[in-house]
């Protein structure tokens, strides 16, 4: 297993780590309290796109350069830093000393507003971010500019095979204790959302029932028209039965990002530890129904755990994914992302979306 040393004096600055995909809510915001690592300890991901300081406008960039960097739809500002930046968990990071006038934050702790606030505690270079700062998870983010990846003796970590994916890495839970959806879903089916637009040609998507159709239906509904002409959704994967349908829901695999391979038609890869739960919980679902159980009948003790209210896929993720997909250029998809651009507090982002194949048709959800 690899470690990673300042590329000024050669310090090693990290236990060592086996590298990893890098999740889909890596650069997400949620609520306003202090969240958990973004990695789990001994692991690394890497971000391929550029990412901090500096940035700049939109209406600077300009639409054929921000093409060339890979956005097909106007976003607030471009980052010009530099690609590659490295995720390590915060445990995993030693021989580093805070930079103290790079240590601002908004409310709880760093949100690297400033630039790398880390540096080589043996040459004293600026070396990576630290971000743990309320509504952030908590991360390192290496400078690939001023590290260097060195091998290690350790063996490398084996690549799971999607059989093995089942047993050791179970689904994550949608809910968590307190009654609040999970960040993790929120991000995950806001990626995979995004993609399931773009691969569905504007055509009304027909959603399973069950805990897919919880965590997808709405959205595809509001968004997608009502009427025919129509293509099927379902989840295809490891360990479950062949299925035809026009759009599968297949894992992506948290060690290589690899899709899982599905030959009948078009794919959308969603975040396996969402995909695992989907697939291998009883097709539960994840709202609550009317009516109750007669007194007699079995129940879960204890019972299982559900949401305050709809489940909301995270808008900027769901925005940031669409920016990035060449299909957004389309005009009937660019009408879609500049709509949920604009109207942020819309259902199912929020409660009330009007349908945009039906204009001014407004179905609000309280």
């Amino acid at each position: 297993m690899p470690v990673f040393a300042c590329a000024g004096c050669g310090a090693v600055i990290t236990s060592a780590v086996s590298q990893v995909a890098l999740p889909v809510h890596a650069h997400q915001k949620y609520g306003h309290e202090l969240l958990p690592a973004l990695l789990e300890p001994g692991t690394y991901a890497v971000d391929p796109d550029p990412s901090g300081p500096p940035w700049r406008p939109w209406e600077e960039v300009g639409v054929e350069e921000a093409e060339a960097r890979g956005v097909y739809a106007p976003v607030h500002a471009l980052s010009y830093g530099p690609p590659g930046a490295v995720a390590v968990a915060p445990g995993d990071v030693h021989g580093t000393v805070l930079i103290p006038e790079r240590c601002d934050g908004y409310c709880l702790g760093l949100d690297g507003r400033d630039g790398p606030n880390l540096a080589c505690a043996q040459c004293g270079c600026a070396v990576a971010t630290r971000i743990d700062d309320c509504s952030y998870w908590q991360v390192v983010w290496l400078d690939p500019r001023a590290v260097r990846l060195i091998s290690a003796d350790e063996p490398a970590c084996r690549v799971l095979s999607w059989e093995a994916l089942r047993e050791e890495q179970p689904g994550t839970p949608p809910v968590e204790p307190i009654g609040a959806w999970s960040p993790v879903w929120e991000a995950a089916v806001a990626e995979a959302l995004a993609h399931l637009l773009a691969v569905s040609d504007g055509a009304r998507v027909v959603v399973p029932d069950g805990s897919v159709a919880d965590a997808f239906r709405p959205t595809l509904d509001a968004l997608l028209p009502s009427e025919p002409p129509v293509k099927s959704l379902a989840l295809a994967g490891p360990s479950l039965s062949a299925t035809v349908a026009d759009i599968a829901l297949v894992p992506r695999h948290p060690q290589t990002g690899e899709a899982w391979p599905y030959g009948a038609g078009a794919a959308v890869p969603l975040a396996a530890d969402v995909w695992m739960y989907l697939a291998f919980n009883d097709n539960r679902r994840l709202l609550p129904a009317s009516g109750g159980l007669p007194d007699d009948v079995y129940r879960d003790d204890p019972p299982p755990l559900l949401p305050f209210g709809p489940f909301r896929p995270d808008w900027e993720v769901f925005l940031s994914t669409l920016a990035r997909l060449p299909e957004v250029r389309q005009p009937w998809l660019r009408a879609i992302y500049d709509h949920v651009k604009e109207h942020r507090d819309s259902r199912p982002f929020w409660w009330c979306l009007p349908n945009m194949a039906e204009k001014g048709s407004y179905r609000c959800e309280q």
